[in-house]
């Protein structure tokens, strides 16, 4: 097992096509868990979600959210960061975050169609700011 770097979750987190599980705290204090298609912008995490959702409405309240990353294939490996959450309602801010994830998740030839489909007017954008990261490499190493 091994300690990744700053560097190296950086890199991890944005590897290949893994999915993040985002955590949210609900109303009553329970968790809410769902994965999220995300890009990395700067710093921040971007991802965007239906404004109607669990996740939006525990985002709105609490304004911050945690979220792994694994590789699920030996010698798997995650990554955690947490911190606050913000969002923009801005619907072609909507598109063009929504393509970025299409690019990511579905390749170059699929990106327009998934940001015409999913940037549209009530999916918002979300950047988690991380103020904490840990991950572990080689976890049966």
């Amino acid at each position: 097992m091994q300690k990744m770097t700053q560097e190296r979750m950086r890199q991890f987190v944005t590897e290949g096509t893994r999915t993040g599980h985002l955590a949210t705290v609900r109303e009553d204090g329970r968790p809410h868990v769902a994965p999220i298609w995300f890009v990395v912008d700067g710093d921040d995490i971007v991802f965007t979600s239906w404004h109607e959702s669990v996740k939006v409405r525990n985002l709105l309240r609490t304004g911050y959210a945690s979220m792994s990353v694994d590789d699920p294939h030996d010698p798997y490996a995650f990554v955690v960061v947490e911190g606050p959450v913000t969002v923009d309602r801005d619907p072609a801010s909507s598109r063009h975050w929504a393509t970025e994830n299409g690019r990511r998740y579905m390749g170059d030839h699929r990106a327009e169609e998934f940001g015409r489909r999913n940037g549209v007017e009530g999916e918002w954008v979300f950047r988690l700011t991380p103020s904490r990261w840990a991950g572990v490499d080689d976890m049966t190493g």
